[in-house]
């Protein structure tokens, strides 16, 4: 299989069919398939993700849990373990991933992203521009600016950028021959943890297209996870300091930096609470 398209997804029946429509309809000279894990919605996602199956036998795997996989706190963990499960499923030589609130909009975008990285060898990934909507009604805008380096590795994500819709990557699959590394289960940004340990593998290139959507709403976990959250930001510098670890402090001046930023902002935290 050339490329496993990786859907985790939770109460989104109002998008997983354009979803599924949007991983369909693509367009390519390889087979994929597409691996899909509903984390017992209580809304009709099960319902709408068995039909695609049942219509499409071969093309799509569902995982269709009848029970929460977890963890259920701290609750900016939500989901972990159903995208873990999903990843260790996919056996395609590539993992394209889309979480169930998203869709494609470019028929080629799997055959662009397969045709660079079979001739870039070099790289472990590639990205693309995504157009960003809000429920709220707020304008929408695209992900990445103009001036998005076509190239990055990973110390861009070192120093805490993050230039990735999770909607548009595709990168070689490291997860089918190795575990995850051990301070992924501890980080609660898992697309961070993810892309990490990919990025540890080789270059990160970026296609200026824009292939798909990115929705922004209310029951989004990109709400949980910010910067006015004193416990996500405390497992966010910790996961940096593990990473450090893990890359035997070959990037240590570039972790640090990172570091002491989440310290300033910490401590933040301490002096509002001191003053009331």
């Amino acid at each position: 299989m050339k490329v496993s398209v990786c859907v985790p997804t939770y109460n989104h029946e109002k998008y997983i069919a354009q979803m599924l429509e949007g991983a369909l309809m693509q367009q390519t000279d390889f087979p994929f398939e597409i691996v899909i894990g509903d984390d017992a919605s209580t809304d009709s996602s099960p319902t709408i993700i068995q039909k695609y199956s049942d219509n499409n036998p071969g093309r799509i795997r569902a995982f269709l849990h009848s029970e929460n996989q977890g963890p259920k706190e701290p609750r900016e963990f939500a989901g972990r373990n159903n995208v873990l499960q999903l990843l260790k499923a996919c056996k395609g030589e590539y993992v394209a991933l889309c979480e169930g609130d998203d869709y494609w909009t470019d028929p080629l975008k799997l055959q662009k992203q397969v045709d660079f990285l079979d001739n870039n060898p070099d790289f472990s990934m590639c990205h693309h521009n995504m157009l960003v909507t809000y429920e709220d009604g707020s304008p929408e805008h695209f992900f990445n600016k103009p001036d998005q380096k076509r190239i990055s590795t990973i110390e861009d994500l070192l120093e805490d950028k993050w230039f990735m819709a999770t909607a548009s990557w595709l990168y070689r699959n490291h997860f089918l021959n190795h575990d995850f590394a051990e301070w992924h289960s501890k980080a609660a940004a898992g697309d961070w943890a993810i892309m990490l340990q990919i990025a540890a593998q080789g270059k990160l290139g970026y296609i200026p297209e824009t292939m798909g959507v990115y929705r922004k709403h209310s029951a989004g976990l990109s709400n949980i996870h910010t910067h006015t959250n004193q416990n996500f930001l405390a497992n966010r510098k910790q996961m940096f300091e593990n990473v450090d670890e893990w890359l035997d402090y070959k990037y240590t001046d570039t972790i640090q930096k990172t570091v002491a930023r989440y310290d300033e902002q910490l401590s933040a935290f301490g002096k509002i609470g001191s003053s009331n």
